[in-house]
């Protein structure tokens, strides 16, 4: 007995990998996050399978209800958005699979911070700017480790992604701040990225808050933050990669000097 785990991607029911589309379609029981999932997607189904949202249930539930199709001998998935990876909360689900001797296997998805990249054209690392991608969240309800605290990551000067995290702006600015960054600092915030109504908003540090509450974002935001994100980086400076400089030598082709 194997459960699916399924990444959805973040919207764009395109988005969801080959073999993820083709477990779907064979599936016997899809479990979905309807509060997140495209329900275009999910009508990729084959008609006559079983279809459960899981918004209104707990994490007993959900499991047990697994756990009873599987032992039928039937075929199920569990679709989540994005990537399952990524504040997924899978683990959870897995441990009590395993207390049940029921494997798993996870299908990999479009994450929303790459989908939200994609959306505004950047590239989050950028040759002698950044070289480093920080995933996180702002604390809120849900705390973080102490060694974890976004002013202590944002002092590291590099591109941050916050999921989670938009009703919590007033504590983002003031943490970046903390951390030395400069209120100039681009910042790109995509609400339901890739979906038809996405929402892309383009500011600075200073202009986050007061940019947030003018759109009325208070969900569903991938925050991009970080020198990476100024669409004029490469007209304001020289940053370039080895790969593609003519006087750099790799495997594929010999440099020429100047």
């Amino acid at each position: 007995m194997k459960l699916y785990i399924i990444g959805a991607g973040p919207g764009d029911p395109d988005l969801i990998t080959v073999k993820g589309l083709k477990l779907l379609q064979e599936a016997d029981v899809v479990m979905y996050t309807d509060s997140l999932v495209n329900e275009e997607l999910i009508a990729k189904a084959k008609p006559e399978a079983e279809v459960l949202k899981s918004s209104g249930m707990d994490l007993t539930e959900m499991v047990a209800i697994i756990v009873d199709r599987l032992k039928q001998g039937k075929m199920v998935v569990r679709v989540h958005t994005g990537d399952p990876a990524m504040f997924g909360a899978t683990m959870e689900q897995i441990a009590l699979l395993r207390k049940e001797d029921i494997g798993y296997e996870i299908i990999p998805g479009v994450s929303s911070v790459f989908a939200s990249a994609a959306a505004v054209g950047a590239e989050l690392t950028i040759p002698d700017l950044t070289q480093t991608v920080i995933l996180t969240r702002a604390e809120g309800r849900t705390p973080v480790p102490e060694l974890e605290k976004l002013r202590d990551l944002a002092a590291h000067h590099c591109t941050i992604a916050l999921f989670l995290s938009a009703t919590l702006i007033k504590k983002v600015v003031s943490e970046f701040m903390e951390a030395g960054w400069s209120e100039d600092t681009p910042v790109a915030v995509v609400q339901r990225a890739t979906w038809p109504d996405q929402l892309i908003v383009r500011t600075t540090v200073g202009q986050l808050e007061a940019d947030m509450r003018t759109h009325g974002i208070r969900s569903h935001a991938m925050i991009l933050a970080g020198w990476a994100l100024d669409p004029e980086i490469h007209g304001k400076e020289e940053y370039r990669s080895k790969l593609y400089d003519k006087s750099f030598t790799h495997r594929f082709r010999r440099g020429v000097k100047p």
